[in-house]
């Protein structure tokens, strides 16, 4: 999520500067020949325990980075298909991605045609606002999600959460006056603010610890797709100017998909666990990680809430203490980093810069985007569980540091104006690669890794709404600067913030693959009890 980050990317100009098992039982008990029938895939090699619990002696005398950072997890031989229990589910939560992503690209093109359709064409403040105010709204939904998941659950807040998402899409294909179409994206903007906080602490809850990074990387490819389904749904938008009318309806039709597929995925063992369901969790965990783990992960997830206070829900002054302070930090402190490195401001200048090269057409260059932003994805979900996250973050923010100098000097050294901007297409297109590759999506990963089980809603909805204020701030100023100060100058700050970027994740991101969320959790906290036992 993050795979948010590309919120304002495919935006107009005026508008971004505004910018059969038990655990089914209890659910589904009238549903059971409907569920997903994956059940653990024995593996050639099994996996050792990346979930083993830290010997007293390990806690007292490694430091936290370290300890997470030296554990090597053993490669697998042969096939492996060990995900394959917990794809269903995850794929199915991804959706609410690909909802994000085609909301998204919705408005690349129709929004000269609403405009002109409900009277404020040429007015850039009224425009802009259309675009800002589903910012509003996610911003609100960021802040108030973690309270949803403390006491439903993930799997049924998503449920939830397609109500703002389906009435905001249908609203806005019927508008016929600025309030309606103010008040539909809105609704879409509440909408989404709490699924990117959502998916990706389920994702990261339900899959199997050694492929919760490769399966959390399907956040972004979700995004990616849905930008690009929408761009080519658009195309006839260029012609018939009532359009967009038909591409807000159909926006509507993966809200409607994502609540019936969510009714049969399982929910969270970490969440079932923590509100006393331990059979239920004991039954998903059997069928999503192996039989051989349920023993072992339930003691793990009552061990760290033992720790924690009784009541389950936690509140926003929880994160105020240690260890919780440091990772919201953290968490803040990515998202800041990945919006002043420039996504948004690099996207949007990029059309200029295609049509330097003579592609006119904005879908074209849109999806010239959407495409290597997707192949960077695809190549992620690859090195992710290979490389872990802290390399995919210094490679991602030195590579996108390298692509902003090759732009600069294409802009700024022009000896030959064709190679100029050949090497400004090459520039952009590697920058949105290297983004793609561990900015995007390891943003959005780490963070409900390194957080507890108590504070991990608050923490995700602090990080997001960091994220959608300084996505506004850059969209409102980021012209305003390139008028003032030049391309080269603002591209070569976007490089600066790139590099201390890398720097941030070398020196405050540890290793979490191979980890459990408890080995984590256990980790990081100086004061857990149970290393005293």
């Amino acid at each position: 999520m993050s795979n948010c980050a590309i919120l304002t990317s495919f935006l107009p100009a005026n508008a971004i500067t505004y910018s059969s098992s038990k655990c089914f039982t209890h659910h589904l008990d009238t549903r059971r020949s409907f569920h997903f029938g994956f059940h653990s895939v024995p593996r050639k090699l099994e996996v050792p325990s990346a979930k083993k619990q830290l010997s007293e002696s390990e806690t007292q005398k490694t430091d936290d980075k370290y300890l997470l950072s030296t554990k090597k997890e053993p490669e697998a031989e042969g096939l492996d298909l060990g995900w394959l229990p917990a794809f269903p589910h995850v794929l199915v939560a991804s959706m609410s991605n690909f909802l994000f992503g085609y909301h998204i690209g919705v408005m690349n093109g129709p929004i000269v045609s609403i405009a002109r359709e409900l009277g404020f064409e040429g007015n850039s403040i009224l425009e802009g606002l259309v675009v800002s105010i589903f910012i509003a709204g996610a911003f609100i939904g960021s802040i108030g999600s973690g309270s949803l998941i403390d006491n439903l659950g993930c799997r049924r807040t998503i449920q939830i959460d397609t109500i703002p998402l389906i009435l905001g899409a249908i609203l806005s294909a019927q508008a016929h006056s600025m309030d309606e179409i103010l008040w539909g994206r809105f609704l879409v903007g509440l909408g989404i603010g709490v699924n990117t906080v959502l998916v990706p602490i389920y994702i990261s809850e339900v899959a199997p610890t050694r492929y919760r990074g490769s399966l959390g990387s399907l956040c972004q490819i979700g995004t990616c797709l849905g930008i690009i389904a929408s761009l080519f749904l658009g195309i006839p938008s260029e012609n018939d100017p009532h359009w967009w009318r038909m591409m807000l309806y159909v926006a509507s039709a993966p809200g409607f998909f994502l609540t019936l597929g969510m009714q049969f995925v399982v929910d969270s063992p970490r969440w079932l666990c923590k509100v006393g369901r331990v059979d239920d969790a004991k039954a998903v965990i059997g069928n999503l990680w192996g039989k051989s783990e349920v023993d072992k992960s339930i003691e793990e997830f009552q061990l760290v809430m033992k720790d924690a206070r009784s009541d389950f829900e936690s509140s926003w002054f929880d994160l105020l203490e240690e260890p919780h302070t440091r990772v919201a930090f953290i968490g803040g402190a990515l998202f800041l980093l990945q919006q002043f490195a420039g996504i948004n401001g690099v996207l949007y200048f990029s059309s200029l810069t295609f049509q330097d090269v003579g592609i006119t057409s904005g879908a074209l260059a849109s999806l010239y985007v959407g495409f290597t932003n997707f192949a960077g994805a695809l190549f992620a979900s690859y090195l992710i569980g290979k490389q872990g996250r802290q390399k995919l973050l210094i490679g991602s923010y030195l590579g996108m540091a390298a692509s902003m100098l090759l732009i600069i000097f294409g802009i700024s050294y022009p000896l030959d104006e064709p190679l100029s901007h050949d090497l400004s297409i090459l520039g952009t297109l590697m920058y949105i690669f290297c983004f793609a590759l561990g900015a995007g999506p390891v943003t959005g990963l780490i963070i409900p890794e390194l957080s507890s089980t108590r504070t991990r809603g608050k923490i995700m909805g602090f990080s997001l709404s960091v994220h959608w204020v300084c996505n506004f701030l850059v969209g409102l100023f980021f012209l305003e600067l390139v008028d003032k100060f030049g391309i080269a100058p603002v591209y070569a700050s976007f490089g600066g913030v790139s590099v201390l970027s890398a720097v941030f994740a070398k020196y405050f991101i540890v290793e979490t693959k191979g980890r459990s969320l408890e080995e984590i959790e256990m980790a990081l906290n100086p004061n857990f009890s149970g290393k005293d036992k």
